[in-house]
């Protein structure tokens, strides 16, 4: 009997879709008004951003006064939305700013640039001197690595970019004997939990605190102390699971004897690479672009295309060391190849966003004004949050936060659609504001750990050539932990008045 193989993510994708489409059939759309809000920034600039009036919620009603359920069809002609036009409606929607047509291309340039990287032999040559380096020290790296990408996403909400360093460090703790997994657990996880704890986040908790009218960056000690127990966790968790990795390979979440792709990177620990001056000079172009992105998003607000260009420089800037130090025997035309190659092994990733985007537009899309019922669930979670105590009122906000993200990934567009929802609510249910964005920034932060529609998530395993069923069987565990410590810190600020 043949053992049972997980959907792939494009399947399960597929039949959320269809589940999607089947609620456009049963729950009526509704839609808000909205108004223009400003706000002050982390950095103390006003900021103006539209979002929905709460009590402006109307279901949309046919002439007889009865709710419309205007069910998607299988196939909508003229660019409409139909069940079989979300792949492409999905890839082509949004802009270069954002989902899903911005975030598709950010993940194709960083995948082709770092193909040129990796062609020039570098980060294999950097692997060995670390390891010659570190020999006996290796997992004090662990939890340093940890702190410092869980550090990236509190303080300028590092995301996409995880899926760059993740191309460096999977071999690197690979060829240390580890696995994969430890790999994304210190890059993308480390970034998630920084995320959803972070006291600073520009893209996250400053907007939400924005729109709900709390003060910026206020309860900024609750939050660092959040932090740091949840990164210790994480790292914790990390050092133990590479710890029994190192000890019995076969105990590996992604073990398969015959991975090539593990073998490659195991076997670079036989090799006897040369550190050559020109491996060294794209480390430095490498550590160079990744302080550039660093630098350009936290003081001048870098975003999607900005990032892609930082990378791309940086790829054809190593590509043109590989060629004059003749690194791998590389010619002028490997340059090409190489970004032909790295954009390749990445694509997969890139689709997931398009079709997790069209999961959105089946639904009717995120536009508060337009009648959908993404709008209608929306609002309904909010008044059943409306109907219990307020401690329980606010771990249903966490686990509400944390079922929407599974439909808008983006930390800044759930806050734009459920903090106008969320924050007039607390204060009906006794909860303060506080507490409310609380919810919103773990629930949003936590779950891009595991839901097959972070393109980020999906990008990062792809680095690792993990498929996401496997990646789930594993993170699953963490994730529940995760989830309970939130609501405890949930319920903590709750009782605590938490301002």
């Amino acid at each position: 009997m043949s053992r049972f193989r997980a959907p792939d993510t494009y399947v399960i994708i597929f039949f959320v879709v269809l589940a999607a489409a089947l609620l456009t059939y049963l729950v009526p759309a509704g839609y808000f008004e909205t108004e223009t809000i400003t706000y002050t920034d982390s950095a103390g600039t006003d900021q103006t951003r539209d979002v929905l009036i709460a009590e402006s919620f109307q279901l949309l009603e046919d002439g007889g006064g009865d709710p419309v359920r205007d069910g998607v069809p299988w196939f909508a002609p003229g660019g409409g939305i139909g069940v079989s036009n979300y792949m492409f409606e999905g890839l082509v929607s949004g802009d270069k700013w954002g989902a899903a047509i911005g975030v598709v291309m950010l993940i194709l340039v960083i995948g082709g640039s770092f193909g040129i990287v990796l062609r020039t032999g570098a980060i294999e040559a950097g692997i060995m001197a670390t390891i010659k380096k570190t020999s006996g020290a290796e997992a004090l790296m662990i939890p340093v690595i940890f702190f410092l990408f869980s550090l990236g996403g509190a303080v300028f909400g590092m995301g996409e970019e995880a899926i760059a360093f993740a191309m460096i460090l999977v071999p690197l703790v690979i060829a240390l004997g580890y696995d994969a997994v430890v790999g994304v657990m210190i890059t993308y996880v480390a970034t998630q939990i920084g995320f959803g704890t972070s006291w600073m986040n520009p893209f996250s908790v400053a907007i939400a605190q924005g729109i709900a009218q709390v003060p910026v960056l206020s309860g900024a000690p609750f939050r660092i102390f959040m932090w740091v127990f949840f990164t210790a966790l994480g790292a914790a968790y990390t050092m133990w699971y590479g710890h029994r990795v190192k000890r019995d390979a076969s105990r590996s979440a992604v073990y398969r004897p015959d991975d090539p792709f593990r073998q490659e990177f195991q076997d670079i620990g036989s090799l006897d690479i040369a550190f050559r001056i020109g491996h060294k000079l794209v480390l430095l172009v490498i550590t160079g672009a990744m302080v550039w992105v660093v630098w350009g998003v936290v003081w001048h607000a870098y975003y999607i295309p900005e990032i892609a260009t930082q990378f791309f420089v940086m790829g054809v800037a190593a590509g043109i060391i590989g060629v004059v130090f003749k690194l791998g025997d590389m010619r002028i035309n490997d340059i090409a190849i190489s970004f032909k190659q790295g954009a390749r092994d990445i694509l997969d990733a890139a689709i997931v966003v398009g079709m997790a985007r069209g999961i959105v537009l089946v639904l009717g899309g995120d536009d508060p004004t337009v009648p959908t019922v993404l709008n209608t669930i929306l609002y309904a979670a909010g008044q059943v949050i409306d109907q219990v105590p307020p401690v329980v009122s606010a771990w249903f906000m966490l686990v509400f936060q944390s079922v929407f993200n599974f439909f808008v990934v983006s930390g800044t567009g759930q806050a734009a659609l459920t903090m106008p929802l969320m924050a007039p609510l607390a204060d009906i249910a006794g909860v303060t504001r506080q507490v409310a964005v609380l919810a919103f920034q773990l629930g949003d932060g936590f779950t891009n750990i595991i839901v097959p529609t972070s393109g980020s998530l999906i990008g990062t395993l792809a680095v690792a050539r993990i498929e996401w069923a496997a990646w789930a069987r594993f993170v699953v565990k963490f994730v529940l932990m995760l989830f309970i410590g939130a609501s405890v810190f949930v319920i903590v600020a709750v009782l605590m008045g938490y301002q």
